[in-house]
């Protein structure tokens, strides 16, 4: 079964810690849902998800006020001793002196957030989908370019990093490379990002590792990215039959998710950021209900029924 350290939630969702007595490096998620244990302060336990983070917010903080010392107390224990992975605050609502001692006797952390109740649970949510999801690693460059996630693979010394940095000098952004890490986040979306060991790094033949972050600042990198597109580079050979009009998509497939691909082969005076660039472009347009190819074959289509 897949486990999240605590440290990187709190470090990721910038978390107060008010239980510091708590070590966290033995402490993992395994559930990447949440929940607002409502029911379970009026005193049902049944059917308690008790390995989910459990937020409070504004409703469940009243609802304890209205709550003597004495039925808290219970209330308190009863949920404690399920050992729940962790219990977060939300909208700086102060939990009282009697819960942070009994979660530090049962070894509880309790974390504390400014944010709004459902924000900060959607936010959690999304990254805790994309912590537990499928993954796969592959040989590749990914470049965020005008907001499409471009996954860049080939044969090594094709070329990838150096259309990366062309790319990076365009203004686009890069994710990862050498190495993409891919998350399989929903039937529909998938999601790379780099090792933690390589994240911001680049490689260029015969110069070495580039530090893209420190070379071209923080707008020249982003943490992750969903993959919307593939372009493999190839050496052009005058054997084998390119596609030129682009009428059907071929599609390439990660964890059971198909991607949009295009072969694109590499000749001496093609520049490939350009390529990518328009590439990514022409996906969005698709995207956005236009189709060039399509619109071309209906303009001929026209005028062979016209001079008919």
């Amino acid at each position: 079964m897949p486990k999240l350290e605590m440290s990187k939630l709190v470090e990721k969702m910038d978390l107060k810690n008010l239980t510091p007595d708590v070590g966290l490096t033995d402490k993992y998620l395994t559930d990447p849902d949440v929940n607002r244990p409502a029911l379970q302060l009026t005193g049902y336990f049944e059917h308690f998800d008790s390995e989910r983070v459990q937020i409070i917010g504004y409703v469940e903080y009243t609802f304890l006020e209205t709550m003597d010392m004495e039925k808290k107390a219970e209330i308190y224990d009863k949920l404690l001793a399920c050992q729940i992975p962790c219990l977060i605050f939300c909208r700086s609502l102060q939990p009282e002196p009697m819960l942070l001692e009994k979660a530090t006797e049962a070894q509880v952390p309790i974390f504390l957030t400014e944010q709004k109740t459902s924000a900060f649970s959607a936010e959690l949510i999304r990254w805790l989908n994309v912590q537990f999801a499928p993954c796969i690693s592959i040989h590749g460059v990914l470049v965020d370019v005008y907001g499409v996630g471009v996954l860049i693979t080939g044969e090594s010394g094709i070329g990838k990093s150096e259309s990366a940095l062309e790319l990076i000098k365009r203004g686009h952004r890069l994710v990862s490379d050498d190495v993409v890490e891919i998350h399989k986040v929903s039937n529909e979306t998938l999601v790379g990002m780099a090792p933690d060991i390589t994240r911001h790094f680049i490689e260029l033949r015969g110069i070495g590792i580039m530090d893209v972050k420190m070379l071209f600042g923080v707008l020249s990198v982003r943490e992750t990215q969903n993959i919307d597109l593939v372009i493999r580079l190839e050496d052009w050979s005058r054997e084998k039959a390119y596609e030129r009009l682009g009428l059907e998509e071929e599609y390439t497939e990660f964890l059971g998710n198909k991607v949009v691909c295009h072969q694109l082969p590499i000749r001496a005076g093609r520049n490939l950021a350009i390529i990518v660039e328009t590439a990514a472009i022409n996906y969005r347009q698709k995207k956005m209900g236009y189709n060039a190819a399509q619109e071309l074959y209906k303009r001929v289509q026209e005028n062979l029924t016209k001079n008919s």
